[in-house]
């Protein structure tokens, strides 16, 4: 089925076919399991083109694309300090993660016996491609930047500016790389006039993105001095320079990353270009765990700009850059073509046979996958509900609590203290990264108290927010799917909805009987939506009762 949410008709369909040009998810096993206590990994779809990461290969990151550099911001190197008597494997610290039945995946379309095996053992192993609007699947494939996007050089000549000598770049690139965090770089200024030091100081900042330039008077000369922007000046609004009038405001470029999230990735790149993480969109968030590409767009920042970060970044590359008129929406791309490998696979060759070629000539139900939903013991949806009820202790709860599952040595310990001690500024001292969500709640709550636990909440991305709401909203169309099964199987019936002209259609009884279970859509609930007339509603209005709160309210 396909997914509807007010006047935007968001609909989904309820059951797919490989051939069907839809966006596949996780989250689907191929048949029952034999031990019904044990957790499968479910088995996603494929389409297009094939890539894998065999077994075999002792360096699959070998053929990926790398980024230049040897260190990556500290706080990245602080991410990966873990006490190896702790260290659990991903596939450890899923078992304390969710099951199937706990975001309503509870169906199945074929009774042949079912095999388990880990998913995102590495994160190699879980290869996404963003499928943009015009149907494309987007991959990087040019690092250069285009002509018409090409600035001045401040180094173009000596004439037109102070060239940097050898040892200066090899400071600079020290200081960039935060091996000379604490210290900075004076540039004798050659030629005393303002605009020769304007060159000066614009080479620096745009062959060295994150470095801030003043100029000081030192034993009657004028110096440069470059130096780290960090925390507060690292957010501060960038400097207003010319904007070519027939350029479009928004540079489109293909971001590449590994075992990063989404929002992630943005934070560090908007650090390191000294603008506010807004200033970017994009189609979707991509899973952390995994080698993602999809398209990003920037307000205002040369491809010049964005194409030097591949000097300093490491597991991020950026290309494909192009100048357009308009941001990318949440929503926007058609999906995405996923790439993954099934490691420790239990069962037989033949249940594995049987279960592929029924993936491949039956289809599977279209449920929303396990990553919509957190990898921890505390699901998004949870958040979501309580947002909707009104629940703010809750929802501060949920968001801080400690909790089993994949997460990061120091975001542990940042539970940890907010368990112990229920203060803010304490749980943030845990925290080198502090623009995650967890980070960004507890600098509102540092700021404005804990009885103003909205106004904190507010500090989270927007993007961040509506997550939870999409998490819950994924949740109830899981479960009323499973029961729409259940009640009428896998046929279409009076009473379903289709897609009629990019609006719902209720079939009736003559209609339903000349199409499939492949045509029919079933809603994402919100305001002003049509739902399934077969009793459907009811479900609806019965799932949403329990959680205190009407349809009318999402």
């Amino acid at each position: 089925m396909k997914r509807m949410c007010g006047c935007l008709a968001s609909v989904r369909l309820v059951f797919t076919r490989l051939d069907r040009p839809v966006l596949f998810r996780r989250g689907v096993r191929s048949g029952p399991m034999d031990e019904p206590e044990s957790t499968p990994v479910s088995v996603p779809v494929l389409t297009g083109e094939k890539r894998s990461f065999p077994d075999a290969d002792p360096d699959p990151a070998a053929k990926r694309v790398r980024v230049e550099g040897e260190d990556e911001e500290e706080e990245e190197q602080l991410d990966e300090e873990e006490e190896p008597e702790e260290e659990e494997s991903f596939a450890d610290m899923m078992k304390h993660g969710l099951s199937e039945a706990d975001v309503g995946i509870l169906k199945f379309i074929s009774e042949h016996k079912g095999f388990s095996g880990i998913l995102k053992e590495r994160y190699s192993d879980f290869v996404v491609h963003e499928i943009n609007r015009e149907g494309k699947i987007v991959g990087l494939d040019d690092l250069t930047v285009p002509a018409d996007a090409e600035e001045p050089s401040p180094e173009v000549s000596p004439a037109e500016g102070q060239t940097l000598t050898e040892e200066q770049k090899q400071q600079l690139t020290e200081l960039q790389l935060f091996k000379n965090k604490e210290g900075n770089v004076a540039i004798e200024v050659q030629e005393d006039s303002k605009e020769k030091r304007t060159l000066l100081h614009r080479a620096v900042k745009t062959l060295y993105p994150g470095l801030e330039t003043k100029t000081e008077d030192r034993d009657g000369k004028k110096v440069i001095v470059a130096y780290h922007a960090a925390g507060q000046k690292a957010l501060a609004a960038p400097r207003k320079h010319s904007w070519p009038k027939n350029r479009g405001s928004f540079c489109h470029f293909v971001l590449y990353k590994e075992n990063k999230d989404t929002m992630e990735a943005i934070n560090l790149l908007s650090k390191f270009l000294r603008v506010r993480p807004n200033m970017f969109s994009y189609m979707g968030t991509k899973d952390k765990r995994a080698i993602t590409v999809q398209e990003i767009a920037v307000l205002k920042i040369s491809a010049e700009r964005l194409s030097h970060l591949n000097k300093c970044l490491m597991n991020l590359k950026l290309g494909n850059f192009s100048y357009k008129k308009h941001p990318l929406k949440l929503g926007e791309l058609q999906g995405n073509h996923f790439t993954v490998v099934l490691r420790n696979i239990s069962g037989s060759l033949e249940q594995v046979e049987q279960a592929m070629t029924s993936l491949r000539d039956t289809g599977f139900i279209n449920y929303y996958g396990m990553q919509r939903f957190g990898t921890t013991a505390v699901p998004t949806h949870r958040v979501g509900r309580a947002i909707l009820q009104n629940n703010w202790k809750e929802v501060m709860d949920l968001i801080l609590k400690p909790r089993p599952g994949a997460e990061k040595g120091y975001l542990v310990k940042c539970r940890q203290e907010w368990a112990r001690s229920h203060d803010p500024e304490a749980a943030l001292r845990k925290l080198p990264v502090k623009r995650c969500v967890e980070g960004q709640f507890l600098r509102g709550l540092s700021k404005y108290g804990k009885n103003n636990i909205v106004t904190a909440f507010g500090l989270i991305p927007r993007n961040n927010r509506l997550m939870y709401i999409h998490s819950y909203q994924s949740y109830v169309w899981n479960s009323m799917v499973s029961k729409r099964v259940e009640a009428f199987g896998l046929r279409a019936v009076e009473g379903d909805l289709i897609l009629r002209g990019g609006s719902a259609h209720v079939l009736s009884a003559d209609e339903a009987e000349k199409l499939s279970i492949h045509d029919v859509v079933m809603p994402l609930p919100g305001f002003d939506v049509i739902y399934p007339t077969h009793s459907g509603e009811a479900f609806w209005e019965t799932h949403l009762t329990t959680a205190t709160m009407g349809m009318e309210d999402i």
